[in-house]
Formats: C-alpha cells, sequence, structure tokens
C-alpha cells in the first residue's frame, strides 16, 4: 500500500526552518541569560570586594594615623625626657644629698652640722652686664640657645651656707682646711665664730661660706664614694 504525501515540500522545509530557527533563537536566550547573570555576579562580587577595600583602606589610615601619633608622643617624651634631665643637671648638677655626705665626710671629731643652705646665683660680671651687650650675646648664640635659656642656666652659681658647732677654734679650721681640698668646693671662707654655752660646756658656734665647683660633673663611682664614706662617718659621733 502507498503512503501518498499531500504536504508540498517547501512548506515541510519552511516548518524545519523554523524549527532550527527557534531553537537557535532558544539557545541565544540561555547562552546571553548566563552570560547576563555571570556579569551581574562579577559587579556585585566587584562592589562587594571595593567595598571591602575600602573599609581596610579606612583602617589602615586610621592604625597609621594611631601609629603616626605614638610615634609623636615616643618622641616628645624622649625630647620632655632629654629636657628634664639636661634641666636637673644645669639647675643642680651636684644632688643635694651628695653635698651633704661630702660636707658630713670632712667633719673633723667633735664637729657637728646644724645650718645647710643651697642658692643659687648668677655671677656678678654677668648680673652687671649691660642690656646692650645682653642683646649682641643673644644674637652670637647658637640656635636654639639663648641669653635666658641654658646659657644662662650653665652661668648660674651655686653658693653653700654652712652653719655647725665645734669645740673650739681648732677644729673650725681644721674644717675649713679639709672643705678647701675637697672635689666639690671652693672659695670656702669663714664667716663667723663665736662663743656658744650648753650648760657648763663652751663651744664655737661657727658659719662657713663656699662654692661649688664650676663645670663639675662627678660620676656614679664618685657619688657612691662620697656617700658610703659619710655612712661611714656617721658612726664616729
Amino acid at each position: 500500500m502507498l503512503n501518498l504525501n499531500f504536504v508540498p515540500d517547501d512548506y515541510v522545509q519552511s516548518g524545519e526552518s523554523r524549527r532550527t530557527n527557534m531553537m537557535c533563537l532558544m539557545l541565544l536566550a540561555l547562552v546571553m541569560a548566563a552570560l547576563g547573570g555571570s556579569f551581574m555576579t562579577i559587579k556585585v562580587r566587584q562592589r562587594a570586594c571595593r567595598a571591602r577595600e575600602s573599609l581596610i583602606n579606612t583602617r589602615m589610615a586610621r592604625i597609621q594615623k594611631s601609629i603616626a601619633q605614638f610615634e609623636e608622643l615616643q618622641i616628645r617624651r624622649k625630647n620632655m625626657m632629654k629636657t628634664a634631665l639636661t634641666t636637673a643637671e644645669l639647675i643642680e648638677p651636684v644632688p643635694r644629698s651628695v653635698v651633704l655626705a661630702a660636707l658630713t665626710n670632712n667633719l673633723p671629731p667633735g664637729v657637728s652640722l646644724l645650718e645647710l643652705n643651697l642658692i643659687q646665683k648668677e655671677p656678678k660680671k654677668a648680673a652687671a652686664t649691660a642690656p646692650s651687650s645682653q642683646y649682641k650675646a643673644a644674637q652670637a648664640a647658637p640656635a636654639g640657645e639663648t641669653q635666658t635659656g641654658l646659657s644662662r642656666e650653665k652661668s648660674l652659681e651655686t653658693h653653700i651656707d654652712i652653719g655647725g658647732m665645734a669645740p673650739s677654734d681648732l677644729q673650725v679650721a681644721a674644717y675649713i682646711e679639709r672643705l678647701s681640698s675637697s672635689t666639690l668646693l671652693d672659695s670656702v671662707a669663714l664667716v663667723e665664730s663665736k662663743e656658744y654655752k650648753v650648760e657648763d660646756t663652751t663651744f664655737r658656734q661657727f658659719k662657713l661660706k663656699a662654692m661649688l665647683r664650676n663645670e663639675l660633673h662627678l660620676t656614679s663611682d664618685d657619688v657612691d664614694v662620697i656617700r658610703t664614706g659619710a655612712e661611714k662617718s656617721v658612726y664616729r659621733f
């Protein structure tokens, strides 16, 4: 039995072409959708990375700022410590405890200290300098050092007033001789020596004046020797 097909061949070919075109369009749409989805995913990830990068940059900027502030504070602290140490060394080159220990070490037997005053003064020549010469000196001073700054502190003189009791003038004279040979003191002189009675015992009440030597710098070993000698001298009285 014969199968007769009354549909024209052109119609059959056009139908197959339409189906093929539809399949291609659908595949194209799927590919475009996949590409669009991939593009959107990449954009979202890029935005997330940029936001995270911005957050990290902000944190890094804050950390760098904190580090810079910390370093600045450390530099200021070092400068302040250096200035404080320099000022302390210039204003009081020798600690008062060391001066007292040196005075105690040189006490002859029977002599005791009753009074000790340390006063810093400007030299008389510096105090009498004319304003014009001070202005010239300020102009000639190095950078960072003014007439009223470190140069003035370096020129300060430390005067010492000493008061005490002694059995006789011989001990007073011996004490003056010992202080004059000391490495700390200079210009030791007797100001007053008068008789003083305690019940039936007669003493000599004396007052001395002296000065610390200029540009005096003691090492830690020198300070230890002076203080050790002062501790030992206490047991002699």
